[in-house]
């Protein structure tokens, strides 16, 4: 299998033909005024219609940071994608909306270290009630958070730390931090590319699909069918044969062929290995 490439471009404010194609495919409206409210109901809406996934490394395709290309894969394709694409595409949305939005850099907690400094995108949000907005992470389902740090939000927190980023906590578990420095989605891409390309990179070392459902998630990987809730969760078996059945049905992916592991012979006790382990440890078990 060839390796994906990765290309990036700065993002420009949105037309408007792809602002109504992109609240389509999420089934929302556009708000009236730029709003707090508004800003958490676009985001649910986001998060239970477009998965965090990880297919196209699998596939084969290229890995386009740019407008055109986000668009292409996530409305027109119905497709998702990971915190650079999902992140990087909400905000052109969001700005388009009237919201005044930054991307921030994060570095995603590992159990016991910090991952790479642009391991993550996020999305800062200005205004009246400024808040973090994450639509792209695949340890939890985040959503909208306010900024202002010690004031909780359905169990997320953030705090600044000793060096002068912020720490997002759920239920004091640190989940990632955040340098406060304005970001361009160009400065993601050669990160992105190491995740595409390495096979010390969990991203290929496993295949996985998220979303959020009312109340909890759903994850497809390894085979394994999972829903998480704050009640426990389920688990059933799919067999290859259905594999693409199980993404049209239950991630609404219609996905031209099966996926095949990019790194299926890796050493399992690989640093890729072990660290895609993890991952899907964690993003199985969390809401």
């Amino acid at each position: 299998m060839p390796s994906p490439a990765v290309v990036g471009q700065d993002l420009h404010p949105m037309r408007a033909e792809h602002v109504q194609r992109y609240l389509e495919r999420i089934g929302a409206s556009a708000p009236v005024r730029p709003t707090y409210e508004a800003l958490t109901e676009l985001t649910l809406r986001h998060v239970e219609s477009v998965p965090f996934e990880n297919l196209s490394i699998h596939l084969g395709e290229l890995s386009a940071l740019d407008e055109e290309s986000l668009l292409h894969k996530v409305v027109d394709q119905r497709r998702g994608g990971v915190c650079y694409e999902l992140n990087g595409l909400f905000a052109g949305l969001l700005r388009a909306l009237g919201y005044e939005v930054d991307l921030l850099a994060a570095r995603a907690w590992r159990g016991s270290a910090y991952g790479l400094t642009f391991g993550h995108t996020v999305l800062r949000v200005h205004g009246p009630a400024p808040a973090l907005v994450d639509v792209g992470f695949g340890n939890r389902t985040v959503g909208v958070v306010p900024w202002e740090a010690g004031v909780p939000a359905s169990g997320f927190g953030l705090a600044p730390d000793e060096h002068g980023d912020v720490v997002l906590r759920f239920d004091g578990e640190v989940l990632y931090r955040m340098e406060t420095r304005p970001r361009e989605l160009a400065d993601f891409v050669p990160t992105w590319w190491w995740f595409c390309n390495s096979p010390d990179s969990w991203a290929t070392n496993t295949m996985f699909c998220i979303r959020a459902v009312p109340g909890g998630r759903r994850m497809l990987s390894a085979g394994r069918l999972i829903d998480v809730t704050p009640n426990g969760r389920t688990e059933k078996l799919v067999p290859a044969d259905e594999i693409l059945d199980c993404y049209r049905a239950e991630f609404g992916l219609h996905l031209p062929r099966r996926p095949v592991m990019r790194y299926s012979d890796a050493d399992s006790g690989s640093a890729g290995s072990r660290a895609a382990a993890g991952f899907l440890a964690r993003a199985a078990a969390a809401p």
